[in-house]
């Protein structure tokens, strides 16, 4: 089954989220079937929501510095906030370039974790 085959979001969204990850320099790959995510060594980095906004996993240093350019509300999924996670703004979603240099951070900082 491919990832987003059940999406309930819109398909522009699930559509940019696989253009950025394939733009990546990573070898991830977007997972989940009705809630399309990446993850490396079993820890989940970004994800797509049903609203189509994506989020990406950051270490706090990274946090501080992409809050300075893109300021944003926690990311809050099933109640609760995912710590360590930003949303990605409408503005920087539409830029496919500067996005996929924020997704290969995160790729490479996940990397640094122990696996699960």
């Amino acid at each position: 089954m491919p990832a987003g085959s059940d999406y309930p979001g819109p398909l522009e969204a699930l559509e940019r989220y696989h253009e950025v990850v394939e733009a990546s320099s990573s070898d991830a790959v977007v997972k989940g079937a009705k809630n399309p995510y990446t993850s490396r060594n079993s820890h989940m980095f970004s994800f797509l929501d049903r609203d189509g906004t994506m989020a990406l996993r950051l270490s706090d240093d990274l946090r501080e510095e992409y809050g300075a350019e893109y300021p944003t509300d926690p990311v809050i999924q099933y109640g609760s906030v995912m710590r360590g996670y930003v949303a990605i703004p409408s503005g920087l979603f539409d830029d496919v370039e500067t996005l996929t240099g924020w997704f290969d951070r995160s790729y490479e900082w996940i990397g640094t974790l122990d696996p699960k």
